[in-house]
Order: structure tokens, then C-alpha cells, then sequence
């Protein structure tokens, strides 16, 4: 069976607001459509990803900025955090350490700067989007085997 993550829900509280952020980082609209008063739905995906993003009204009862840990993987991270911050992300500086993916917030697992030996998966910056929905950018130069 072949299956692909397609598309992440995002909890928003202003939806104009997140489609102007997530438009000025370079993602592309997909789609933008009204059902009604109660309804609307927009759709963006990221430049190169096979897969998008979607938020509106009426598509998720999950409070606003609750969605976290979202993966953007980059094969130059230094380079994409330079480019969406020159886009209007307030980006954190890059950072490596253990676990520090999966725990952003705590400063006591990020290291300043890309992980030393150059490894894949060990590098990260962190942002989010104006209602707080947290992005982690985490750098991949080689995949792990059978990915």
C-alpha cells in the first residue's frame, strides 16, 4: 500500500492573517473557498513539498496555535533561515543538541550553530506563525537508509 501525507491542519484564529503570513514566507495558494458563513477553507503549500497546509472556518475544533513541532526539512539550513526571515519570520537562531527537535523551548538542549560534524537531521531553527502554530526547520543533507 502506498500511502502520502497530503495535507496538515493548522488551528488559526484570523484566517486573512495566516493566509498573508504563510503567502509572504513563498508558499503558494492552492486554494481559497467559501461555503457559506460558516466555512472557508484555504490551502498553501511549501516551496518543493509534497505536501500543504490548510486552515480556515469551520475545518478544526483545535484551539489556535495549538499545532507544534511541524517539520520543514532543508538541505541548507542556513540558507532557508536567512531567506524566511528576509521574508518576515521571526526565526531563532541555529541550533543543534539532543533532542532539541523535539523540545525547542528548552534552552538547556540547543547548542549555538549547526551540529559540528555536519550531520544530517541534528541541525534546527524554530518559528511560528502569528497565532503561535510552532515550525521547526531541521537540516538533511543524507537520508537515513530505507528513506
Amino acid at each position: 500500500m502506498d500511502l502520502k501525507l497530503e495535507v496538515v491542519i493548522l488551528p488559526v484564529s484570523n484566517v486573512d492573517r495566516a493566509k498573508e503570513f504563510y503567502k509572504g514566507l513563498g508558499w503558494r495558494e492552492d486554494a481559497d473557498i467559501v461555503g457559506g458563513a460558516d466555512f472557508r477553507i484555504v490551502q498553501l503549500t511549501p516551496p518543493g513539498s509534497g505536501c500543504s497546509i490548510s486552515f480556515g472556518i469551520g475545518v478544526t475544533r483545535m484551539a489556535p496555535g495549538t499545532q507544534q513541532g511541524l517539520l520543514l526539512v532543508t538541505d541548507d539550513i542556513e540558507a532557508a533561515r536567512a531567506e524566511l526571515v528576509d521574508r518576515g519570520a521571526a526565526v531563532s537562531e541555529v541550533f543543534h543538541g539532543p533532542a532539541g527537535r523535539f523540545h525547542p523551548d528548552d534552552p538547556s538542549l540547543r547548542q549555538p550553530g549547526r551540529d559540528p560534524g555536519g550531520q544530517s537531521y541534528q541541525s534546527h531553527a524554530v518559528f511560528s506563525d502569528p497565532d503561535g502554530n510552532g515550525w521547526v526547520l531541521q537540516e538533511i543533507t543524507q537520508r537515513l537508509p530505507g528513506r
